[in-house]
């Protein structure tokens, strides 16, 4: 019988980051706390502070994190698609309006978009790094080879969408995610 290897503990700044999340998801920024997230991941004070100097540095790890998560999910999702005209905007109809999995609301999102409103009412400068990012996506998006507006159309449906599951707004029943995806694949046909 093969055995299985127990899995590798979380590293201290990975459970410290993941502690800092929760709160802020639970909690809001004003529950974000050194010693509350300290306790949380199972970590002295210090131990905290020798990895985040300050509750503002732990938050913009937190955030360097997601945004980097971000952008390793998109990265896997468009290299999933075919090569050619219009492959991120297939990427972003696949990720929005795919699958019941691939689209299901998760704790990840619930906990990405607790930290980026928080950050945001904190300082608007801290959510640079996601900015950053998805000014790379729409660059991608212009340069996507589809006619002018198609690509923006595509990622405005898609940016509605996760909005709508974040904030638990409307949820979208399998019926409508087909239908908004064939609606929006009929953008990435050649225009006559």
């Amino acid at each position: 019988m093969d055995s299985v290897p127990p899995e590798k503990p979380l590293d201290a700044r990975t459970r410290i980051l993941d502690a800092a999340e929760a709160l802020v998801h639970d909690k809001g920024v004003s529950g974000l706390t050194l010693e509350a997230a300290a306790k949380l991941a199972g970590v002295s004070k210090g131990g905290l502070l020798y990895h985040f100097a300050s509750k503002e540095a732990l938050l913009i790890a937190a955030l360097k994190r997601l945004a980097e998560y971000f952008r390793s999910e998109f990265e896997a999702g468009v290299a999933a698609q075919p090569e050619g005209p219009g492959r991120i905007s297939r990427a972003t109809i696949a990720w929005a309006f795919g699958d019941d999995e691939a689209c299901a609301y998760d704790e990840r999102d619930g906990r990405a978009a607790a930290v980026y409103l928080a950050a945001f009412h904190h300082d608007p400068a801290l959510l640079d790094p996601v900015r950053a990012i998805y000014a790379d996506i729409l660059q991608g998006v212009a340069q996507d080879g589809l006619p002018p507006g198609h690509g923006a159309a595509i990622m405005a449906a898609a940016d509605g969408a996760l909005m709508w599951r974040i904030f638990r707004l409307r949820a979208l029943p399998a019926e409508d995610r087909r239908g908004i995806a064939a609606a929006l694949t009929r953008l990435l046909e050649p225009t006559p």
